[in-house]
């Protein structure tokens, strides 16, 4: 998991998102997913594979869980969804 948190902090933006987002990792004690969680400052695309958004306080998040997934497939899933294009 060090190595996808790594990665997530060097995504690099071009400079034309207003959007600010927060990821968070965690698990769940014998669940054995690693769960995901982004949460954007204004509403989003939901990408493939994430479930959401729900409206908090906060922003709106979306979130998914992997299990055996290789490390660059779950930085191109998070990548993909801390991008996300900005909708209403």
């Amino acid at each position: 998991m060090k190595t996808v948190e790594t990665a997530v902090g060097h995504f690099k933006t071009d400079g034309s998102t207003r959007n600010d987002c927060q990821v968070v990792f965690f698990e769940i004690v014998g669940d054995g997913h690693l769960h995901v969680n982004v949460t954007h400052t204004h509403p989003t695309r939901t990408e493939r594979g994430w479930a959401g958004p729900a409206s908090l306080r906060k922003g709106f998040v979306h979130n998914r869980t992997f299990d055996d997934t290789q490390p660059s497939q779950i930085i191109r899933h998070v990548r993909a969804m801390v991008f996300a294009a900005r909708t209403g």
